[in-house]
Order: C-alpha cells, then sequence, then structure tokens
C-alpha cells in the first residue's frame, strides 16, 4: 500500500499554525504606475483595509510574505504545476464588520476577511471567489488568483465569514453560519465592484464567479441568486446542498458506519461513492469523511449528539479528525423538520440565471458525483436552464489535486480542466462560441496531464 500523505498538512490547516513571514517581498514596494492613487482606494462597508503596491501580485512574489498564505492551499494542487508570474499591481487585505473571531490571518482575529486584488494591465473583467472547505481567503491563490492575473483580471477573494473546524460555532441559529457565506460572497462582490471603479476609472465589463469545493456550491448559488452581478461562473465540483437531499448528510454517514465496522464496502459503494475510488477510501477515512460529517450534522443539526462535536470540533489534531461515533447511525431523513428548514436556508433549485460550467471528477471520494454534481445537471435540466450549462465529468479526477502526487499512475488533475473551462466561459460570454457538448474528460495516455487538459478530445 502507498503512503498516506497530506494528514500533517492538514493537521496544519486545521489547528491554525500558520507563520507568515515578512510584511513584503524584497523590492516589492513601490514604483510602478499601481502606485498612483494606491491611497485613494477604499472598499465599500470595509472596516479595515490595508492597501499595498507590489511588485509581483502572484504566488510566486508573495511566498512567504504576509500577503499570501501557502500552508492554507496545502493539498490543493499537483507538484509540478506551472504558474505564471511577474504580475504587479496593488493588493487591498482587509475586512468587514462582523462579530466572530475565527480568522486569525495578519493577527487580526477576525472574520469576513478579503484580498483584492488589481493589477497594473487590466483586462476590464473581475474574477471572484470563496475559499474551499473551511479554509481562509489565499487558499486558491495557486489554483485559481496566479491564472486569472496573469490574464488581466481583478481578483477578490473571501474566507466567507467564519473559518476552520469549528466554523459551525458561528451564528445564533443551525444554518447560519453557511448562510453568511453566501452573504459575504456578494458583498464582496459589490465591493470589489467600486474598488476596480476607483483604481481603473470604470466598472468591470465581465465579472466572474468560480471555485472548488465549497467555493464550487457558492458559484451555484450565487448564478441562482444573484444573477444580476455575474456574467458566468465556473464551479469546480462543488458541494451539493438539497433539503430533502441528496446532501452531505446523507452521503456521508455511511462512511462513519464502515469506520466502526457497521457498513461495508458495498454499502458505500450502494450510497454513491465510486467502486474505482476504493484505493483512495483508507486516506478520506483518516483525514476527512468523519470530521466532515461531524461538523456539519453541528452546523445544520446541533441537537442529535450535543456532546458531540459540542462546542468544538477539538482542542488537538487526533480529536478534530476523529468522527462522532454517533454519527455511524445518522439519518437525514427521519430528522425533525427543523432541520430541513436550516438546510433549506442554503439550498439550491437548479435555477440559474447566467452561464455555468460544472467540472467534476468521477473519483471524487468525498462529494461523490453520483450524489452531487450528476444530480445538480438533473436540477438545472428541470428548471428548463440547460441551455446555460454545460457539465463535464472529469475522468480519474478526485476532490483533490494533491493526490495526484501519491497516485500519478491511477488519478489526474482537475486545474488544467479548469483552466480550460475558464478560457471556454469566457469565450461563451464575451464572443458567443459555445463550448463543447457535456462529456467525459478522458484521463490522456501521455503527455503533461498537471498543465494540459483539452475539453474536446
Amino acid at each position: 500500500m502507498r503512503p498516506i500523505r497530506g494528514v500533517p498538512l492538514l493537521a496544519a490547516l486545521l489547528t491554525g499554525l500558520t507563520v507568515l513571514g515578512p510584511a513584503a517581498p524584497a523590492g516589492a514596494e513601490g514604483g510602478g504606475p499601481s502606485c498612483a492613487r494606491q491611497e485613494l482606494l477604499r472598499v465599500p462597508g470595509a472596516e479595515r483595509q490595508q492597501t499595498a503596491c507590489l511588485g509581483d501580485l502572484t504566488t510566486a512574489g508573495l511566498a512567504g510574505t504576509a500577503y499570501t498564505d501557502m500552508a492554507d492551499q496545502a493539498g490543493l494542487s499537483a507538484k509540478g504545476t506551472r504558474n505564471p508570474s511577474g504580475v504587479p499591481g496593488v493588493q487591498i487585505d482587509g475586512y468587514f464588520p462582523d462579530d466572530s473571531r475565527l480568522n486569525a490571518t495578519h493577527g487580526w482575529a477576525h472574520d469576513s476577511q478579503f484580498v483584492i486584488r488589481l493589477p497594473d494591465h487590466w483586462n476590464g473583467g473581475l474574477v471572484v471567489t470563496g475559499a474551499p472547505g473551511t479554509r481562509r481567503q489565499y487558499a486558491t491563490d495557486t489554483l485559481i488568483s496566479d491564472h486569472v492575473l496573469a490574464q488581466g483580471f481583478a481578483y477578490a477573494a473571501t474566507d466567507k465569514g467564519n473559518t476552520g473546524p469549528d466554523f459551525f460555532t458561528d451564528g445564533r441559529q443551525p444554518g447560519d453560519a453557511v448562510a453568511e457565506w453566501n452573504h459575504r460572497v456578494t458583498e464582496l462582490t459589490r465591493a470589489a465592484k467600486q474598488a476596480v471603479r476607483q483604481r481603473y476609472g470604470h466598472a468591470p465589463r465581465r465579472t466572474y464567479m468560480t471555485g472548488i469545493s465549497n467555493a464550487g456550491y457558492l458559484t451555484r448559488w450565487q448564478l441562482e441568486n444573484r444573477p444580476e452581478l455575474y456574467d458566468g461562473g465556473v464551479d469546480w465540483e462543488g458541494v451539493l446542498w438539497t433539503t430533502r437531499g441528496p446532501n452531505l448528510l446523507t452521503s456521508l454517514p455511511v462512511t462513519v458506519a464502515r469506520s466502526v465496522g457497521r457498513a461495508t464496502d458495498d454499502d458505500l459503494v450502494a450510497a454513491g461513492f465510486a467502486p474505482g475510488s476504493a484505493f483512495l477510501w483508507p486516506y478520506h477515512e483518516k483525514a476527512y469523511w468523519g470530521l466532515t460529517q461531524k461538523i456539519f450534522r453541528a452546523e445544520f443539526d446541533p441537537s442529535y449528539d450535543p456532546s458531540c462535536p459540542g462546542t468544538t470540533a477539538g482542542t488537538t489534531v487526533e480529536r478534530i479528525l476523529a468522527p462522532c461515533a454517533s454519527d455511524a447511525a445518522y439519518d437525514y431523513a427521519t430528522r425533525p423538520r427543523a432541520v430541513q428548514r436550516a438546510v433549506a436556508k442554503v439550498a439550491l433549485t437548479g435555477r440559474i440565471g447566467k452561464p455555468l460550467i460544472t467540472l467534476h471528477g468521477d473519483l471524487d471520494t468525498l462529494l461523490p458525483i453520483a450524489t452531487d454534481s450528476d444530480v445538480y445537471e438533473q436540477m438545472i435540466d428541470a428548471r428548463g436552464r440547460d441551455r446555460l450549462h454545460r457539465y463535464y465529468t472529469v475522468q480519474d479526477g478526485t476532490h483533490t489535486d494533491g493526490l495526484y502526487d501519491t497516485y500519478p499512475d491511477r488519478l489526474r488533475p482537475i486545474l488544467p480542466c479548469y483552466r480550460s473551462a475558464f478560457a471556454a466561459l469566457t469565450r461563451w460570454v464575451e464572443a458567443g462560441t459555445a463550448p463543447p457538448a457535456d462529456r467525459t474528460i478522458a484521463r490522456p495516455a501521455g503527455g503533461d496531464p498537471v498543465n494540459s487538459c483539452a475539453l474536446e478530445g
């Protein structure tokens, strides 16, 4: 058996033990056209902001500084991923008013933190995203920010208003913490548009929403509920929340049951997990399944077992990753109606109002494709919005590209396909060139799967 990698990295993320470097990369401050009016930039509604003129807004220039957090990106991309660099511009960091204190980035201990990056050479567009998982605002710098900045887009990302494994402690009622995620994306999108107007003299001509995992969910929700703010979006294996199911609380309990000997591998397959993903199950059992089930069940159904996780997912990495034994018997369908009402606050409908491209790996072992994006496609079709949607299944893709480094003979990274999909979206919106029809993107037999992917095979 291959060694299971990534758990130490996950541990660092969960406990927040991130040490940021010096305030700015050497030689980055001052000079260049981006500095001309930076002191005049104001993010509407921000309670605090700090602005810096930087010689390179990409991770190549920011790694080891306070302007990004490489540890919070751990495991999301494959080694060997090639990223652009050398994009000068202005970065604005700050936060909106909030009463929760889970995000310690910059020593602020304040949630609703954001980052806005404004490149010197602007193409007239804006890309907005949120943090995947329970990570923070710099989590997709390598996956998304570097690439779109090099194309000339302005970029904005939010921590979603609460972070870390204890995110469920935010809010007054069940479901409030996740509902805040959507509010914070809307808030940032409106504010970033105004910051763009201040910097360049006019509002963005095109605005795109995008994201991976929980931020894929945010993309879906924004295009359903705030389509007037965007021109389109790319959803990279977004989480599916529906009031009656499927959702995480209907797919994950069987994994906890299996971990305590109350379910079999066949039960996982029957629940929608791809049989071909079985080699990934030991890793997910250790690092994802139990943790994800307990913190989202605590968010939407805290009365099920008030003692676990209680007021915290854990104070040690071992306790954070450990499942609640009671979740092995969790049955969403039989829970009180109040639980469905909590999920209804954030539920998706499929009624998208702008073009959307969805990508999902057929070996996703956290969000099985059969109970997630396959279902969401059906929801979009049922709403009569299929003309606005393209759906690509990535053969041998899984939830995080970092696992490719452990299994290069069995997996393929989704990131290059995501980049191809984003390019296809912009052509669709800006030139009227329709993307390829829904299809499975086959794993290539050769070439460079880490950095290339053709939507049409």
